[in-house]
């Protein structure tokens, strides 16, 4: 490969490296011990772990970077698919109300609950985020906006994917003694958990109706990401036209993210036909996408850091769930 130059070279052998992880993660996914957690977990530790004994690999670095980069705006864009505007329109403001009191709840007790306890403000940010809206994927989406390191980003979609899938077991577990019917418990599922592979797990087992409410109360909180990036981008223009003339640039990939949201709901069935399966290949390359993203941030992350600061975080983002749970039980 002399042809190649090393700058190439990097590029290519790095976003590769992440791809090989990535991979790794999700064949270990299939395993019974790994199953639940889901292969973005299981990519990010190994990338955590390999960072820990063997360092950051400098000559990759042009690659994993573009993983952590361009792969994550190309995975939110994908991500776009898969919501449905039809659902959202139908349902109209009660549902959008339920999923804006959500969002706020999360966001706000959880920097309320991290202040009191001086938890790190960016992790802690993140992780509100990540529980009110839709886990990994909008933590993915709002780092960009909020100037997040991207040790930040890997470390709170890590944590909120494995509380998550902790929260969406305990679920299952609890809903055959639970006095509601399959329904409420899907729509309760919809409203408190934290990604949409969370909501699917925990709603499966109440049926197709029950199924159907929990993704229905979950695809509000993800309509709602576009209009809190919106605010973010606002609230970050102000801070830092205050402090400096450092300009905010623009996340051109939210109007990817939008297009692909018209496009899923209006084009794919009505003007293009598309079978199952291709949209089935689509969600799982956009998952696999994103695991890649996930690692080449991963890679950034040092544990040694994560002792010193991310178990307070982690402390207030599992209260915070809690009572998450226990206020939308009151709002079905």
């Amino acid at each position: 490969m002399s042809f190649i130059n090393k700058s190439h070279q990097s590029l290519l052998f790095g976003i590769a490296f992440t791809f090989s992880i990535a991979g790794i993660g999700f064949l270990l996914a299939f395993l019974p011990v790994f199953r639940q957690i889901g292969p973005l977990s299981v990519a990010i530790l190994l990338a955590v772990i390999y960072r820990h004994f063997f360092g950051f690999p400098l000559s990759l670095k042009k690659g994993i970077q573009f993983s952590a980069k361009q792969l994550l705006r190309l995975a939110i864009i994908l991500f776009g698919l898969k919501l449905n505007i039809h659902v959202i329109i139908e349902e109209g403001i009660p549902l959008l109300l339920r999923d804006s009191l959500v969002i706020l709840f999360s966001i706000g007790f959880m920097m309320l609950l991290a202040k009191m306890i001086k938890a790190d403000h960016s992790l802690s940010l993140l992780l509100g985020i990540g529980t009110g809206v839709c886990g990994a994927s909008a933590i993915a989406a709002v780092s960009p906006i909020l100037k997040a390191k991207e040790e930040d980003t890997a470390l709170s979609a890590g944590i909120i994917s494995l509380i998550g899938t902790v929260f969406a077991i305990s679920y299952v577990i609890l809903r055959p003694f639970l006095p509601i019917d399959a329904e409420s418990y899907g729509m309760w599922a919809g409203l408190s958990l934290h990604e949409v592979a969370h909501v699917v797990l925990a709603g499966a087992p109440a049926g197709e109706e029950g199924l159907a409410m929990a993704l229905l109360g979950k695809l509000g909180r993800v309509f709602l990401l576009v209009p809190l990036c919106l605010i973010l981008m606002a609230a970050m223009k102000r801070k830092y036209q205050t402090s400096s003339n450092q300009s905010l640039p623009f996340p051109w990939f939210l109007v990817g993210f939008l297009v692909t949201s018209v496009i899923g709901s209006f084009v794919l069935g009505s003007y293009i036909q598309v079978s199952t399966q291709f949209l089935d290949g689509v969600s799982t390359a956009t998952s696999f996408i994103l695991t890649m993203a996930m690692v080449g941030l991963g890679l950034n992350v040092s544990l040694r850091d994560v002792r010193d600061r991310a178990l307070k975080p982690i402390a207030a983002v599992i209260v915070t769930s809690i009572l998450l749970s226990i206020v939308t039980f009151f709002m079905i």
